[in-house]
């Protein structure tokens, strides 16, 4: 397993993480354990503010909080300086809670509900990512009634498929996001906006995907949507003022994995867009991203116990650990893969190939298909790294299981900033 961030082997033999000995953690805690290196978020955070900086394009990163957003990271990115952004009433009021800066905060979703775009407005949000015609017409009549003025970015969908899985692909023709640069109406909708005395369209938004690791993808996203910008200026007589360009960076999850270099790509990425406005003869508009897993996917670990081993009658030695596809489901989902080390004994030989399976009774309830540990046994304890991204945030209760404490660690400390799930948890909600 690589080590990442602030991982290292202490002398005992035992994975450590932010100055913590992730076997202390698992007695501490208890397992499964989410393990979150605050070292780490915050050495992305700066990469991202530092690096995504041109020499005449205003900038800003927004946090995707989709990736991983409790009230504790809440105030992290808030003291890092970025921006975030929400696509549910749920990651709303958990910002808001958390004293999250209403006028730094951008509502994104496909199906923003009228009492979440209530909520919204109520709370002062000033910047939202509108996603088609019947979303604008609702957005407009709910301020006309508020007596509320809302900046609009609408999203758009630029036809391009990037290389990833297709699952979370969100740019090709039939995605459900956004708006197509080929719609014929178009100016139209641009109009309604724009003559609106409520709505204030500032510009455009697009994502093209999650987990991209070519940069060429990127690439052409740009080059289409400057051309959308031109088309726009030339055809609806609209100037844009910001261009949210999303995110979707790849990140190492393991061996072949080819992430980006983002200390070069990302001041790359604006300039890029710098030359492309003053090729085609456009303003420079403001440039927006958004990075979420390339924030957090390696700063976080997941910490299972092992239960026990078994060979089948097909030659296939599995090792089961007491969590699964309902802390982390990516692996079903999408064929995830990730690298794992037994944490208890990081040095010893690598002899055995096991399939890590979960507790859930599902036969799909594998976390990692195929890797080499030493021969396990029961009471190990196994990490899986790069989980921070999407594991929590998707987590389930599929068999009833509790979800899983989270641990923030940094200079020996650690912290619980999301408590273990009681059973009781599990039943408040039932009714008789």
């Amino acid at each position: 397993m690589k080590l990442l961030g602030t991982m290292s082997v202490n002398e005992l033999g035992h994975l450590e993480i932010g100055g913590c000995d992730t076997i202390n953690l698992a007695y501490k805690y208890g397992t499964p354990l989410y393990v979150m290196d605050g070292k780490w978020v915050k050495t992305q955070c700066t990469l991202f503010k530092n690096g995504f900086k041109g020499q005449h394009a205003e900038t800003e990163v927004i946090y995707a909080s989709k990736a991983f957003l409790n009230i504790a990271m809440c105030q992290l990115i808030k003291e890092q300086g970025l921006s975030l952004d929400v696509v549910s009433g749920g990651e709303l009021f958990t910002a808001m809670k958390a004293d999250f800066p209403a006028h730094k905060i951008y509502f994104h979703g496909n199906n923003k509900t009228v009492e979440e775009l209530i909520m919204a407005l109520n709370y002062g949000i000033q910047q939202i990512v509108v996603d088609h015609e019947m979303e604008i017409d609702m957005l407009q009549y709910l301020c006309s009634e508020m007596n509320k003025h809302v900046d609009v970015l609408v999203r758009i969908n630029p036809g391009i498929e990037a290389h990833t899985h297709e699952y979370i692909q969100t740019a090709n023709l039939d995605s459900k996001f956004g708006i197509s640069t080929e719609k014929e109406d178009l100016c139209q909708i641009i109009s309604s906006i724009r003559e609106s005395y409520y709505l204030h369209l500032r510009g455009f938004h697009y994502h093209i995907g999650s987990q991209i690791t070519e940069v060429s993808s990127f690439t052409k996203a740009a080059d289409v949507m400057t051309d959308f910008l031109l088309k726009v200026k030339t055809l609806c007589g609209f100037e844009t003022e910001v261009l949210n360009m999303g995110g979707g960076f790849g990140v190492y999850y393991s061996e072949g994995d080819q992430a980006p270099d983002l200390t070069i790509f990302l001041p790359e990425m604006v300039e890029s867009v710098e030359k492309l406005c003053q090729t085609k003869g456009i303003r420079l508009p403001k440039l927006l991203i958004e990075p979420g897993r390339a924030i957090v996917a390696n700063a976080g670990t997941t910490l299972y116990k092992v239960g026990a081993t078994k060979l089948t009658a097909g030659g296939k030695n599995y090792v089961f650990v007491d969590g699964g596809m309902a802390d982390n489901p990516r692996t079903a989902l999408y064929d995830a893969v990730y690298e794992a080390a037994l944490a208890n004994r990081m040095e010893d030989p690598l002899d055995t190939t096991y399939t890590v399976a979960g507790k859930c009774c599902e036969s799909g309830d594998i976390l990692i298909k195929s890797i080499e540990l030493p021969r396990a046994q029961r009471n190990d304890f196994l990490a899986i790294a790069s989980t921070g991204a999407y594991n929590y945030s998707m987590a389930s209760h599929y068999n009833r299981l509790r979800n899983p404490a989270v641990v923030l660690v940094e200079n020996g400390n650690s912290k619980v900033i999301v408590k273990r799930e009681t059973y009781e948890d599990l039943i408040k909600n039932d009714c008789l």
